[in-house]
This record gives C-alpha cells, structure tokens and sequence, in this order.
C-alpha cells in the first residue's frame, strides 16, 4: 500500500532556504574546486577574501542574534535577566581567563565556537525533520549522523599531528597531539556510520515513499564542507570558506527569515527599526547593511587596538594606540571578543520550534 506523499518541511520560504541555508556549502566546496591552487595548501588570504569572508559574513552573522534578543523590546523584556547575565559572566570569565594566559582565553572561545557551530548544523537538521514521526532508533541515527559529520574533522585536526595552514582564532588555540589509533578507529566509524545512514534513507524511502530533501542536504552539505574544509584542504583560504561561508549565510537567513514569519504573524511590539527590517522583504538590505556595519566597527576596533594587521581596510582606526600592556589586554580583549562570546552562549538558549498559524509556517521562538 502507497504512503500519502507529504510536503517537504520548509520553515516558510522555500526559495529563500533553498538559496541561503540548504545551497551555501555547495557554493563554497564548488568555489574552491574550481581554484585548487589557491585554496588547497596556502595560509595566505588576500585582503579582498579577508573583507568578505570574516567581516561581511562571519562577523556579521554574530550580530544578528540582536534581531531576536535585545533589538526585539518583546524578548528584552521577557529575558531580560538572562540577556544581562550573559555578556556579564562572559566578560568576567574572559577577563579571568585572559589573566591567567592569553592562550586559555583563546582556547576557551576557540572550543565554545566549536560547540556553537557544531550545534548549529544538528538544530537545522532538528528544524528540517521535525515533522517526521519515526521511531527513537531512526532520529537517533540521524543525530550521529550530524554530529559524526562534525567530530570526526575535529579529532583529525586534533590528532593528526601534521601542520596546519589554519587555525581556528589564533596559533595554539587548540589542544593538538597526534594518535594513529584513534585516527584510524575514527576514520572507520566515519565511513560505516555514513553508509549506515544511508542504507537507513533509502529504507525509508522504500518504506515511506517519501524523501525528505532539505534534511539530507543539510546532511551531505555538513559532511561535505566540515571534510574538504578541515581534512583534504589544508588551507587557510579553503577552511576559513567552507567553514565560514557553511555557517554565517544560513545563520542570518534564518534569523530574518524568522524574525520576518514572527513580525507578520504575531501581534507584539514593533519597532521602527524592526518595521523598517521585517514589514518587507526589503528590509533585507537594511537587515545585512547594520550587520556589516557592526562588524566593521568592532573589527576596526580589534585592528586598531590588538592585530595592526589591515590598516589599508581600517584607516579610520589606525590613530587609535595599539595596546601592549597584558593588563590592559585582559580588559579590552575579552571585551571586544564579548559580542562573539555572548552570541555563542545565547545561542544555546533562544531557540524553540512553535508552530504559528501562517499557513504551516515555522516561526522559532525562544
């Protein structure tokens, strides 16, 4: 007996989550085939790549937390306690940790992105499998799929023992040794977790006759850019592409696509800034232009102050006094890296699955 063949769980724009959620790791893996010698085993990162990639996405991305925690007066003042706790404990702890060493501060925010973006990848494909009714075996497959996707790179960073043209912050953030066992019962457990999985979807599609698209291509778009970026590339250029382009894009689509369903559908408090951003899908332009802006201030302010590395980008910046003092570097630098820390943290705890009543849309709400 056929199964009713069910529609594909978008949260509420197919185009939207087709082009900037679901395709960015495509994009980014195809960019980098096309340019091997550019990308495969080069530290180098020309100016124009750095603007693009760290200030207009990575950092941006980071910012757009505010849209759905202190821009939106509704969440302010239903988690206000929460969203002054977090940027104050993460600034004491980043001050203490820069005290005791620089380098376990680094290590610290290198390890809690690590954490952040990790999840990231298993809530997306939570979202996208969250009308599916299998049983706790088969969601449980697809939970070490993803996080499979994800930890088997970090332990070959980590225990490889070969150099690496990239890092995730700064050099020695990462804990690096090198372990043949268990690169070798990793790598093992990586292929036969992936054939497992796919023996298991293609049961399923026999059995269901269904075929859950965006899903699978937030599966494959994991494996994909978390191997070539960390594994076959051993680049600066392609790890920092495949990682950043992968993680940030989704991210902010799926904050204005959200925060866009939630100012339609809910009757809260709207204001300027958020009619400007939401009430059409216009405000886009205004949504990535704060973003960038934002970005470019603290990165300005990280040039000026710390790195002194991109005075050509950040002339504005250049008059401010580059800090050497270590005890001044322990106040200033946990306090630039604050919006970082905050997002990664919070991140943990604003998102909830709610459905609202536009027509089978998602809105995700904390």
């Amino acid at each position: 007996m056929a199964h009713k063949a069910t529609a594909q769980p978008w949260i509420g724009n197919r185009l939207a989550e087709s082009v900037f959620i679901l395709s960015p790791p495509f994009i980014a893996l195809l960019i980098v085939m096309l340019f091997p010698a550019e990308f495969k085993n080069s530290d180098h990162m020309p100016v124009a790549c750095w603007v693009l990639l760290i200030i207009m996405i990575d950092v941006a991305h980071v910012y757009s937390t505010l849209y759905r925690t202190y821009f939106n007066p509704n969440e302010l003042r239903q988690q206000h306690p929460l969203l002054i706790a977090v940027p104050l404990f993460c600034y004491i702890g980043g001050v203490l940790l820069y005290i005791w060493g620089g380098v376990f501060f680094w290590r610290a925010l290198a390890y809690l992105a690590v954490f952040h973006f990790v999840r990231q990848q298993y809530g997306f494909m939570r979202i996208y499998s969250r009308k599916e009714t299998h049983t706790k075996a088969i969601r449980l497959m697809d939970t070490v799929i993803i996080y499979t996707a994800t930890i088997y790179p970090l332990l070959y960073w980590h225990f490889s023992g070969t150099h690496h043209n990239f890092n995730w912050f700064v050099d020695g953030d990462f804990l690096l040794t090198r372990s043949q066992i268990i690169l070798t019962v990793s790598k093992w457990l990586y292929f036969l977790i992936i054939a497992m999985y796919v023996i298991k979807e293609g049961w399923m599609v026999l059995a269901t006759r269904q075929f859950n698209l965006p899903k699978n291509l937030i599966v494959a778009g994991t494996l994909l850019s978390w191997y070539f970026g960390i594994i076959y590339y051993n680049g600066d250029m392609a790890f920092t592409t495949l990682n950043v382009v992968s993680h940030g894009i989704p991210y902010m689509a799926l904050i204005w696509l959200n925060e866009r369903n939630r100012y339609v559908t809910a009757k809260e408090q709207k204001t300027a800034l958020l009619r400007l951003t939401f009430s059409t899908y216009g405000g886009v332009v205004c949504f990535a232009a704060l973003l960038i802006f934002f970005a470019y201030v603290e990165e300005g302010l990280w040039d000026g102050l710390v790195w002194r590395e991109h005075s050509s980008v950040f002339h504005a910046f250049s008059i401010l006094p580059a800090i050497s003092a270590n005890f001044l570097l322990a106040l200033i630098v946990p306090l630039l890296a604050l919006p970082q820390s905050t997002h990664y943290v919070l991140d943990g705890f604003i998102w909830k699955l709610r459905k609202t009543q536009a027509e089978g849309k998602v809105t995700i709400q904390s």
